[in-house]
């Protein structure tokens, strides 16, 4: 029995360190019946000769002025013919059965359009930073629960049946033409999670996850206080959007939903030894909704601890005590 075709769609912009990587970790792939759309997102450097560097005929390259994340993965979609569809940034990395299993998955359940995965935060050397996107709920998965938690937790670790973004797409003329647009394009960080929350309140599809590692999340350590910030305010919008569209669904969620961002953000800005902006969005998170404490008591009080620790020592120090921690860790 012919085995069905997935798209994997990478756009590219500034990814000339890390793309080539990228692509050999979806060629090497075990599940081999793929296309590789990869879009040239206006990016100013090697990139694409980095992309052309490959000769694999299931490989097609398109390029296009700069149009942002969303809108390089609508480009991708749109020239995508696969059953299932997969999407992976330039700078991250998948294990070698990451398309099999999740294939196998979303055939053997006819209600789930969005199958995910937990993903291994790794820095730019390719080494794990010891920390992991790991969900506390993957299946029964709800439009609230997805706008506070964001269980995909990235933007390279789903599969989708394509019906799934056949059933959310919506025509506009944002270019001079009318195209097709499944990614709202008007949000320029955080268009992941308006995505999964559009497909959860306005399709049938169920969404559900894999309870392995199966993708490495690259962390950049350039910009990041910019970059996080600017996330959570779009990431604000989309409450806002949704709160105000579907007041009866999410209403009693809205300040839990900004104290959990605002708790990832902090995290983050730990994982980043930015040991300022870590204390400030966890007072923020603190102060949006104290049931963080409540639902998850260990997870906020080590994040409040580490926020803490890196703000009130030298940052030496919380290197070489945090790397004692990690392997004492090891060994239990």
């Amino acid at each position: 029995m012919k085995r069905k075709l997935v798209s994997v769609v990478i756009p590219v912009y500034k990814a000339e360190d890390f793309v080539g990587k990228t692509i050999h970790s979806v060629l090497g792939q075990t599940y081999k019946e793929l296309e590789i759309i990869i879009v040239d997102d206006g990016s100013p450097d090697r990139s694409i000769d980095v992309c052309r560097g490959f000769d694999d005929p299931r490989i097609k390259i398109i390029q296009q002025a700069n149009r942002g994340l969303a809108g390089a993965r609508n480009t991708g979609i749109r020239n995508s013919i696969g059953d299932y569809i997969a999407l992976i940034d330039a700078d991250d990395l998948w294990t070698k059965d990451k398309i099999e299993k999740h294939v196998a998955h979303l055939e053997s359940s006819p209600e789930i359009g969005i199958s995910f995965s937990y993903s291994e935060l790794i820095d730019e050397h390719d080494k794990s930073t010891g920390l992991k996107q790991i969900p506390t709920k993957i299946k029964d998965i709800t439009p609230p629960y997805i706008l506070r938690r964001n269980p995909i937790g990235n933007g390279s670790t789903p599969v989708f049946k394509r019906e799934v973004f056949k059933d959310i797409e919506f025509k506009a003329n944002l270019y001079g033409t009318e195209e097709t647009f499944y990614f709202d394009e008007s949000f320029k960080r955080a268009e992941d999670v308006e995505c999964w929350l559009r497909i959860a309140v306005e399709t049938k599809w169920g969404c559900e996850g894999i309870p392995e590692l199966l993708t490495l999340y690259r962390v950049n350590p350039g910009g990041l206080s910019a970059s996080v910030l600017m996330q959570y305010e779009y990431l604000e919008k989309i409450i806002d959007k949704y709160n105000s569209a579907y007041p009866e669904i999410f209403s009693d969620v809205v300040s839990l939903a900004k104290a959990y961002f605002q708790r990832y953000i902090a995290r983050r800005a730990v994982s980043m030894r930015d040991g300022t902006l870590a204390v400030k969005m966890l007072h923020r998170a603190l102060a949006s909704d104290l049931r963080i404490l409540v639902e998850e008591p260990i997870k906020t009080l080590v994040t409040m601890g580490a926020a803490y620790f890196l703000y009130l020592v030298p940052i030496k120090l919380y290197i070489q005590l945090e790397q004692a921690a990690m392997n004492l860790a090891k060994g239990f």
